[in-house]
């Protein structure tokens, strides 16, 4: 059978929370001012995940260098729906694209780049669905940045203390203080387009 490709995420009527990994310097600079701003790079483009766990996998757990905090970034579902309209897969797929050629140049000169990865168990183990990340083009990155933004909070502790649960064998604990993710509602195009499961 397939893996499954479906959005799960934090979200609300109006918000859906988002996770980034970034080394301190740019961490306490977005921190302190509610928003990204330098040394975040507003030149090349920045990925964004709702899923915390795949995250997780991808950061070693806050650990890999460039990656030791954590941030929930809760941007308005406006301006996700925004950059899944413009979003083009990381992968030529034929139902969609047609030709790799038709593809390519799509891709190259999209705004927003999407990529399904397996998504993660506490332990890291892939699991039987898949887990979304946007990649943010340097076309939008000011409005994620300065207009879609509604809040940021630093989950570097709350991860530290999952993991030290996880290393000291009490997953089910840490399983408790992992955020609610849940399947995130997509139209019919917008589900296409991204080559998601409905």
């Amino acid at each position: 059978m397939p893996l499954l490709r479906r959005i799960r995420a934090d979200f609300d009527a109006e918000t859906i929370v988002m996770y980034q990994a970034f080394g301190p310097a740019i961490a306490d600079a977005a921190l302190a001012a509610g928003r990204f701003v330098p040394p975040f790079s507003f030149t090349r483009m920045t990925w964004i995940k709702p899923s915390l766990l795949w995250l997780m996998h991808r950061s070693n757990w806050a650990r890999k260098p460039g990656q030791e905090r954590i941030l929930a970034v809760r941007i308005t579902r406006a301006g996700w729906e925004r950059a899944l309209s413009q979003a083009v897969l990381t992968a030529p797929v034929p139902a969609i694209h047609g030709s790799a050629d038709a593809w390519s140049r799509t891709f190259d000169a999209a705004n927003v780049h999407v990529q399904w990865d397996p998504e993660r168990s506490v332990r890291g183990a892939a699991l039987n669905h898949y887990s979304i990340q946007i990649g943010v083009g340097r076309t939008l990155i000011r409005s994620f940045a300065e207009s879609w933004i509604v809040g940021l909070t630093d989950l570097t502790p709350t991860v530290h203390r999952i993991d030290a649960l996880i290393r000291s064998g009490q997953a089910a604990k840490a399983q408790r203080l992992l955020p609610p993710e849940r399947p995130y509602p997509l139209d019919p195009q917008t589900a296409r387009r991204i080559h998601a499961d409905g």
